[in-house]
């Protein structure tokens, strides 16, 4: 049990990190994008910069926490006798599913930042802004699940994050205004 714990806290402390690294790589994608509209030399001077940041923060953070955090998760699921009676639960399962989900949001986020570390820019500042929220539903639909380990309400947990999501949504277009009317 001793063993259990120290593994449980080693997967929090890495998916903690890895979260704060999906967030904050999103957020410098907003900045690289928004670089790429200024001046030069101004521009090239942001790009080179964004572009280390990034950088670093991808292959030194974000990357080493998933590995780990799948690490330690997948050594307490399969190696410990509570990891065993865990995967019986159907809680699990429907956790296991949004993290399928995070490592697809990831695997996004690894592409985009292949596309901005080569000049290629596709996406807007917006849609970045909005793609930042992908992490924090899914975050906000562990946490829930982890805590309250039921699935059986499954269908009123998707209804909340739906409604979280609108929420978040509508936050954006108000702030997405009031930048609009500052400028």
């Amino acid at each position: 049990m001793e063993l259990y714990n120290y593994l449980k806290s080693l997967h929090l402390i890495f998916v903690i990190t890895w979260f704060a690294g999906l967030f904050y790589i999103v957020r410098l994608f907003v900045y690289q994008i928004e670089a790429n509209d200024k001046p030069s030399p101004e521009k090239e001077i942001l790009q080179k910069q964004y572009k280390i940041m990034t950088y670093r923060l991808w292959y030194i953070i974000t990357w080493p926490s998933a590995v780990l955090a799948s690490f330690f998760a997948f050594w307490m699921l399969f190696f410990t006798p509570t990891g065993n009676a865990w995967l019986q639960m159907p809680w699990m399962h429907v956790k296991l599913g949004f993290v399928f989900v995070l490592y697809l949001y990831h695997y996004k986020c690894h592409k985009i930042y292949q596309e901005l570390q080569n000049d290629q820019v596709k996406y807007t500042t917006n849609h970045m802004r909005l793609w930042n929220e992908g992490a924090t539903i899914i975050l906000f639909a562990v946490v829930f699940l982890v805590i309250l380990k039921n699935a059986i309400n499954w269908i009123y947990g998707v209804v909340g994050i739906m409604l979280f999501s609108i929420l978040i949504m509508l936050g954006f277009q108000f702030y997405k205004r009031i930048r609009e009317k500052s400028n």
